[in-house]
């Protein structure tokens, strides 16, 4: 089986990443994909409760697009990448990356092992994927995905405008504004 490994913070998740996992599946690069989101680690420090990410997460869960909270406790991609291949033994992994991780990927944790997988890479902000892919001298087992635009949201970009409710309903799913709303999440 063939899995693709999501992993990010979601802090929220938006149109943009659902846009990426559904288009994943619809084009059937992946079996099942695992959406797996962070717990605080080294470079994030503004994440709200992990069980608020994974509740909003779960609005998106099908029988292939899995939301996997069970290694959301590893500091670094490589860990979980190991942790899977342990529990789904036999199994080939693709990792999904936005074009933004690929510039600063040789600083990753044992980089290197990861490069061992396949990557599936989405363009971002006009970045040269294939210039940075050549600079880590990954030759081989790569998609760059070209035809899916409208991902350039961040989610740092809805936290910034929280109380603007036109910019939230462009880049979030109303289940997603509702639970925020709910909760209170993200506002001082």
């Amino acid at each position: 089986m063939k899995i693709g490994v999501y992993v990010g913070s979601f802090n929220p998740v938006h149109k943009g990443h659902i846009k990426i996992a559904n288009y994943i599946i619809d084009k059937n690069l992946v079996n099942k994909l695992l959406i797996i989101p962070t717990h605080n680690y080294w470079d994030k420090n503004n994440l709200i409760n992990l069980e608020d990410r994974i509740n909003m997460l779960q609005f998106y869960e099908t029988d292939r697009i899995i939301i996997d909270s069970d290694f959301s406790e590893k500091e670094y991609t490589y860990q979980v990448i190991n942790a899977l291949k342990e529990k789904y033994k036999n199994s080939e992994f693709s990792l999904i990356l936005g074009a933004d991780n690929i510039v600063n990927f040789d600083k990753w944790k044992n980089f290197k092992d990861l490069l061992k997988l396949e990557l599936i890479i989405f363009k971002r902000n006009d970045i040269d994927i294939k210039y940075y892919l050549n600079k880590l001298k990954k030759t081989e087992k790569y998609i760059i995905v070209e035809d899916l635009d409208n991902i350039n949201i961040s989610s740092t970009l809805v936290r910034d405008n929280i109380n603007d409710l036109s910019l939230l309903k462009k880049y979030l799913d109303i289940k997603v504004i509702d639970y925020i709303e709910k909760n209170n999440l993200y506002r001082e």
